[in-house]
């Protein structure tokens, strides 16, 4: 792709501001659960829990229940999209992103499971799994089950996969709910939220990544779609973005308008959720988290743990658990904190376990020593 060489650079901290800013980390915003999930094109929700710290810790007076009834509303739904991982998104995102993400779908099918599915004909596997699905909410289990007396000379978690991988599944409620627990249970999109409606294109969602994750590079906004050669999209783009460089001399496009904050700009205490798409979303990270601390937070097995952010980084991982009626939050640090920034990590920390566990007779803030 082609673009003028540009001339301005922005340091690891101008890019740390313009994200949290936009990530609504800098400071907690008025709005609404559904405006900010708009906004963030979604939060990655591979446990059913972390949306909700994530919100909370985004958004002034967020109250769990204002999630869990989006859920039971059908106005916000778990869904597989972005880089083929389960995603919290709005309704009207959910119908417009399943379409475009089918492609990093299509690769992973492809990749691991594509020969031996290609000894069945998978079209009638798909048709099969879709009425067991439209007639009810189904578990992987019962699903394998179905398609094992359809099926029997064939691999059932084989063929299970792939219509994961080719239906547009929904993970229905009671699954996700704060406080409620049970199997996982999906249907198809169009069942629970009714006839699929245009869409999105990938320039409209390279533009709302920019507006949530900006400035960026191309290979950035393939790290969190999943999505190849968005090289061409950001060239059609065109003129209606502006350029920056990093201090290693890459590209960064965003758009003109985008707030970037001054990096001097005070950033608060923040608990930052497992799997938040904060650590995701680039394909350098150290604009929120050094090279370092990355390996101690994500895992060989997949698990991005919940982090804290002092001056605005990574600065220790925390974990939250409620036994009998007794809620305590554990705090990790990767290095020694002042005295004020303890403070402001017990009072952030106190407030949390009060919002997620408000029927405990304690809540407790422990330091790992």
């Amino acid at each position: 792709m082609t673009t003028d060489r540009p001339t301005t650079v922005l340091d690891r901290r101008a890019l740390n501001r313009a994200l949290l800013e936009r990530q609504r980390l800098l400071r907690r915003h008025r709005a609404s659960a559904l405006d900010t999930i708009e906004h963030l094109v979604g939060m990655q929700s591979q446990a059913p829990n972390p949306p909700y710290i994530g919100l909370w810790s985004r958004l002034e007076d967020f109250a769990f229940d204002e999630l869990a009834g989006l859920m039971r509303d059908r106005l916000a739904v778990r869904i597989v999209l972005m880089r083929g991982t389960l995603h919290l998104v709005s309704a009207r995102d959910a119908r417009a992103l399943r379409p475009l993400t089918q492609a990093v779908l299509d690769r992973v099918l492809r990749s691991s499971t594509g020969a031996p599915l290609a000894e069945v004909d998978f079209a009638a596997v798909t048709a099969d799994a879709r009425a067991f699905l439209e007639d009810e909410p189904r578990t992987d289990k019962e699903l394998r089950a179905l398609l094992a007396e359809r099926w029997p000379d064939h691999d059932t978690e084989l063929l299970a996969w792939g219509v994961r991988c080719t239906l547009h599944l929904i993970q229905v409620p009671p699954r996700g709910i704060w406080g409620s627990s049970g199997a996982a249970r999906h249907t198809t999109l169009g069942t629970w939220l009714g006839p699929a409606l245009p869409g999105l294109s990938a320039d409209e969602l390279v533009l709302r990544y920019l507006a949530a994750f900006g400035p960026a590079t191309v290979q950035d906004a393939q790290q969190w779609s999943g999505l190849t050669r968005l090289g061409e999209v950001f060239d059609r783009l065109g003129a209606r973005l502006c350029t920056f460089a990093d201090e290693n001399g890459r590209v960064l496009y965003d758009l003109p308008d985008a707030p970037r904050p001054d990096p001097g700009t005070p950033a608060p205490v923040r608990f930052v959720p497992d799997f938040d798409n904060l650590l995701l979303s680039h394909s350098d990270r150290s604009r929120i988290i050094t090279d370092e601390h990355r390996k101690r937070v994500f895992t060989i097995n997949g698990i991005i743990r919940a982090t804290f952010l002092v001056d605005g980084f990574v600065h220790g991982m925390w974990k939250m658990e409620k036994k009998r009626r007794a809620a305590t939050l554990r705090v990790d640090p990767f290095s020694p904190l002042s005295g004020p920034v303890r403070d402001a990590l017990v009072e952030e920390a106190t407030r949390l376990l009060v919002a997620a566990h408000p029927d405990a007779d304690s809540h407790e803030v422990l330091f790992a020593s």
